[in-house]
């Protein structure tokens, strides 16, 4: 049993982790959305780069938290019916529809990897006029996709426990990770 705890610590802290670092890209997209407005309309001067790589980061944020999310239980759902069942019956409809998540996450991860792999293969580039490498916004998102895996590992086992009726150490009655972080 510590062996699973400390494994569930240890995908959650690195996920953590990670959505705490990708917060802060944030910064830079809004800071190159400005500069583009502001060269754009009141100086008449528009740049080749700041649309493209405010993409590329919002690329990188949106591949990357989703563990991170997943951990807080920010993903979207339908909670019509969901929300009022009691935790433990919530719970045991999550396992039966986790088989759903993991398909979702094998593919994302396995097209993911293909479509990185043939990028890196070429050092492909985004073929604009500014045509900045994009072979590690692919990348990520194999990585993207494996820290969302292991955190719905996570979300299950600690499905399982709360569905046994087993006080699980790493969520709280809600489910999302707890202090124990």
């Amino acid at each position: 049993m510590r062996a699973i705890s400390a494994f569930m610590n240890g995908v959650t802290k690195v996920n953590e982790w990670v959505g705490r670092i990708l917060a802060y890209l944030v910064i830079p997209i809004f800071v190159f959305i400005l500069i583009e407005v502001f060269l754009r309309y009141l100086f008449n001067a528009p740049t080749v780069w700041t649309n493209e790589l405010t993409q590329m980061l919002f690329g990188l944020y949106a591949v990357l938290s989703g563990g991170y999310i997943l951990a807080h239980r920010g993903h979207v759902n339908v909670d019509i019916f969901h929300a009022t069942l009691p935790r433990r019956v919530q719970a045991t409809v999550d396992i039966f529809t986790s088989v759903l998540f993991f398909i979702f996450v094998m593919a994302f991860g396995w097209f993911g990897y293909e479509m990185a792999k043939e990028s890196i293969a070429t050092w492909e580039t985004s073929y604009s006029a500014w045509n900045p490498p994009i072979w590690p916004i692919k990348l990520a998102i194999p990585i993207g996709a494996g820290l969302l895996l292991l955190q719905g590992i996570v979300k299950l086992i600690q499905d399982i426990a709360i569905a046994l009726g087993v006080k699980c150490p790493n969520a709280d009655e809600t489910g999302e990770a707890g202090d124990t972080l």
